[in-house]
């Protein structure tokens, strides 16, 4: 398939690199052309402007970081939608706002394009193996064309329903409990450490007993061993997510009390640890409180 790819940091490129190694004709586009270097050098061809990534593609990819990053290489004169053929296909892997994502929706139906929003779950690393969790919503054809491409970077593809945004829903909701759990590691290293605990001790306990799921092998050792950089999910990203599910709480009404802690503490870890940090150094904040 000719497909383009728009958005080359740590996930995308992964994602990338694994169409392309699956024999895929690959148009790749990024803001900072020199990230797409290495893609290039394995056979993928740099595009110009995100309209050349897409035009002529069967599909076209998505890992951009916000709403306002995907308005601008969707719309306007070099914007994707202004080069994907009709009948073409859009995938978003980015975590956006079901606001956004209602908006690309309708611009595509608008030209006679399919959507299907496709976030995913994984850190760096599974995206490299190409082992991610893909949520996808959208018409169920247009699913069932993205599914092959799917099979070669995910393991496992949960459908959600025939709106695209229902994907962004879940995927803010995941990853508020991704902070949320991150938020309980800390309180507990906290509490461990300064009653006399040895942080390695307390992950010993922890791993070793009934807190062993896959978000715990993950983030435990990172905030144990206070390992913040590099960021596998940066800080600005996981408040953005915060944000944007806080939108999503009240445009249905729902109080989510938590998310006003996660909020606050992550606003003080970017202020105080740096915007290069990790996610996980909302630990080092929680060990200040007090």
């Amino acid at each position: 398939m000719k497909l383009g790819f728009l958005g080359l940091g740590q996930m995308g490129a992964g994602i990338a690199a694994n169409l392309l190694k699956a024999g895929h004709e690959l148009h790749v586009w990024n803001r900072s052309p020199e990230k797409a270097g290495p893609l290039v050098a394995k056979g993928a061809v740099l595009a110009r402007s995100p309209r050349e990534a897409a035009e002529g593609a069967d599909a076209i990819f998505s890992m951009i970081a916000d709403d306002a990053a995907l308005a601008t290489v969707m719309e306007g004169e070099d914007g994707l939608l202004a080069g994907l053929p009709a009948g073409a296909l859009h995938i978003s892997h980015s975590t956006i706002s079901v606001a956004a994502a209602d908006r690309a929706a309708g611009l595509h139906a608008e030209r006679g394009q399919r959507f299907v929003s496709a976030p995913v779950f994984g850190r760096p690393p599974v995206a490299e193996a190409g082992q991610l969790w893909i949520v996808a919503a959208g018409a169920s054809d247009a699913i069932d064309a993205a599914q092959p491409l799917f099979d070669v970077i995910g393991r496992t593809v949960f459908r959600v329903g025939g709106t695209p945004s229902a994907a962004n829903l879940v995927k803010l909701a995941g990853n508020f409990m991704i902070m949320s759990t991150v938020e309980a590691y800390g309180e507990a290293m906290a509490l461990a450490e300064r009653g006399g605990v040895p942080r390695d001790r307390m992950l010993e306990v922890l791993s070793g007993t009934i807190f062993d799921g896959t978000i715990h092998k993950i983030y435990g050792p990172m905030i144990a061993e206070q390992r913040y950089r590099p960021a596998g999910f940066a800080a600005p990203l996981g408040l953005k997510d915060m944000r944007l599910a806080g939108e999503a709480a009240a445009t249905v009404g729902q109080p989510m009390p938590l998310l006003d802690l996660l909020k606050a503490h992550l606003t003080e870890t970017v202020a105080t640890e740096g915007d290069d940090v990790d996610v996980t150094a909302m630990a080092a904040t929680i060990a200040k409180l007090g």
